[in-house]
């Protein structure tokens, strides 16, 4: 069964919502959000591409060159984790995600190789992602945004 459409999730006006900041110019990294988001059904996550001013606001203590190196989860009141550190909170957020979240808790040091692994192998793994699922994933992750009040200004982005 798919999860619902975007469009479908709820926005309730102060929403205790984690922002899941992400590089807009990348189609890896929108195709693997897209699969992350599909998998939150309670709208806990909103996607926030680091080239919006909201991701600069909520990254101010980071030079751009950090905030450029990786995705960033940050927590309703304020609390950042970045790169491999971000996935078991982030999996925490959805169903299912508790048992892989405590195995990379306890592992962080792998964890961290792993994300940087795949960060650093984006370009040719998105070669595997056929064309279509990326052009879904985009809009999909857009559609989001904007369901949970994404401020637009995607300086930059494609």
């Amino acid at each position: 069964m798919r999860p619902a459409s975007p469009a479908a999730h709820s926005s309730a006006p102060g929403a205790q919502r984690w922002a899941v900041v992400y590089d807009a110019d990348c189609g890896f990294c929108k195709w693997a959000l897209a699969r992350l988001l599909r998998r939150d059904r309670a709208s806990r996550l909103r996607p926030l591409a680091l080239q919006s001013a909201a991701a600069d606001a909520l990254l101010a203590g980071l030079t751009l060159e950090e905030r450029m190196a990786s995705w960033h989860l940050v927590s309703p009141d304020g609390v950042r984790s970045s790169a491999g550190q971000a996935l078991a909170p982030a999996l925490r957020l959805l169903p299912g995600g508790r048992m892989p979240a405590a195995v990379m808790a306890r592992l962080p040091a792998l964890t961290e190789r792993a994300y940087t692994w795949v960060a650093d192998h984006r370009s040719e793994l998105s070669r595997w992602v056929p064309a279509a699922s990326n052009r879904r994933a985009s809009d999909y992750v857009r559609a989001r945004e904007r369901a949970l009040g994404g401020d637009g200004d995607q300086r930059g982005s494609a």
